[in-house]
């Protein structure tokens, strides 16, 4: 189970790396969305500068994995951009999908072996520390 987790966090770090990496140097061709909804979703991403800021977290979670520092950390970042990236491909861009899917499997298998890390996360109560 340890290297099936470590081939998962390389893969979907190399994935996370690779892509935030090429929304700065577009370096792999994206021919534009064929829904006119998803063209003025992304104008607007593009246009307020926000892309610039998932890019950046893709990229810094990426490293994080592939270096195999801060699992947890990247973990924690990834998983909202994982959910607007299913949401925009199962609303609105259906062609991207199996690699979403691909990702949010490998983030699952990570994370399982991780949850530990998460724990508090998931009480209803958490007594306060006294410091």
């Amino acid at each position: 189970m340890k290297l099936a987790v470590t081939i998962c966090r390389i893969l979907l770090g190399f994935m996370f790396t690779v892509f935030g990496l090429n929304g700065f140097f577009h370096f792999i061709p994206q021919p534009p969305p064929a829904n006119p909804l998803a063209i003025q979703y992304m104008t607007v991403l593009a246009t307020s500068h926000y892309f610039v800021v998932v890019f950046l977290v893709q990229v810094i979670a990426g490293v994080l994995l592939l270096s195999g520092r801060f699992i947890p950390l990247a973990l924690a970042m990834l998983a909202p951009v994982l959910v607007n990236i299913l949401l925009y491909h199962s609303l609105m861009d259906p062609s991207g999908l199996p690699v979403a899917g691909f990702a949010t499997i490998l983030w699952i298998v990570i994370f399982v072996r991780f949850r530990a890390a998460f724990n508090g996360l998931f009480q209803s109560r958490l007594e306060a520390v006294q410091s």
